[in-house]
């Protein structure tokens, strides 16, 4: 089962570490940073682009 995506500026379901999976513009994106969040938190801009991305939980 793939994934789920969360987009930019949504709201982290559980604590955990995501990564970003690809960009919102549709670009790939070579960001490999992890990050953690805690349960309600905001998923922030990819960290090096700077850009709205979507993050998938780190397995």
């Amino acid at each position: 089962m793939a994934n789920k995506q969360f987009k930019t500026g949504e709201k982290a379901p559980e604590t955990g570490t995501y990564k970003v999976d690809k960009l919102v513009n549709g670009n790939s994106s070579k960001d490999n940073t992890e990050i953690k969040l805690e349960e309600g938190e905001q998923f922030p801009p990819s960290p090096s682009e700077n850009e709205a991305a979507y993050w998938v939980k780190r397995a």
